[in-house]
């Protein structure tokens, strides 16, 4: 069975996918259940996701972006 899995577990808070190969904790437990055309599915979605959780979402950028900075 082919995984994405690279052994870099780590669940990124901001996008809810892991650090390592880019699926969600629900793609994670149930891999093994999947069927091959779903695990493919879900692989081809994997690049963008890893391309994305490097960055902030605009969601974050936004929210950033209005706050008030604390003096030192």
């Amino acid at each position: 069975m082919q995984t994405p899995c690279i052994h870099l577990c780590s669940l990124e808070p901001s996008t809810g996918f892991c650090a390592g190969c880019g699926r969600t904790l629900e793609e994670i437990g149930s891999w093994t259940s999947y069927s091959d055309t779903e695990r493919m599915r879900i692989m081809a979605l994997l690049s963008a996701r890893l391309a994305g959780a490097a960055t902030p979402s605009n969601h974050m950028k936004s929210s950033l972006a209005g706050r008030q900075k604390r003096p030192l």
